[in-house]
């Protein structure tokens, strides 16, 4: 059962493999300042002393953000089921869908609420069928947004790129989406 109760009733687990540090303690701090309600949606799971099982590093930012209570889920689980809850929940299973990422949604957004983008997002996607193209002909990796692949010229022009190959299946591939280009001599 879901209750709001003292921060100081809460324990940090020391035998949490987990840990956040410098940048990322600061934006989650923030994300608990600027959306405290989602506390409520995602409470901090502690077993039957108040020892954390899932969420240290949220408790650890509601502390630093200077909260008075916290929203818990109290676990009946055994001593093996505990350490298991621990590892599982910090485990990431799936996978993001990047090019919905890069085209759907704001970057700048994305980057402050925590996630950590990668420098060349969408080149695997573009260069799938492109198998003659390899590392050491690369003139330049941009990433741009546009709304017609005419506008490839002016893009070009712009990062000086005048002698590019690029194919009929890459333009199609990247026409009317945000994503990294790759533009080879």
């Amino acid at each position: 059962m879901k209750q709001l109760i003292k921060i100081s009733q809460v324990k940090s687990n020391p035998n949490n493999p987990r840990l956040i540090k410098n940048d990322k303690f600061k934006k989650l701090v923030k994300s608990v300042q600027e959306f405290p309600e989602m506390l409520e949606l995602r409470p901090i799971v502690v077993d039957e002393n108040m020892i954390v099982l899932g969420g240290n590093m949220r408790l650890k930012a509601c502390i630093e953000a200077g909260l008075k209570e916290v929203w818990i889920e109290v676990a009946d689980l055994t001593e093996q089921q505990k350490k298991e809850f621990t590892i599982k929940d910090n485990v990431g299973f799936g996978e993001w869908e990047w090019d919905m990422l890069a085209n759907e949604w704001d970057t700048e957004q994305l980057e402050e609420w925590g996630m950590d983008l990668p420098t060349s997002w969408g080149v695997e996607d573009v260069l799938m069928d492109e198998k003659e193209i390899n590392d050491n002909e690369y003139l330049a990796i941009v990433v741009v947004a546009y709304e017609d692949v005419s506008d490839l010229d002016k893009i070009t022009s712009l990062y000086e790129l005048d002698n590019i190959d690029i194919t009929e299946n890459i333009k199609s591939k990247i026409s009317h989406q945000r994503k990294v280009y790759v533009f080879k001599k």
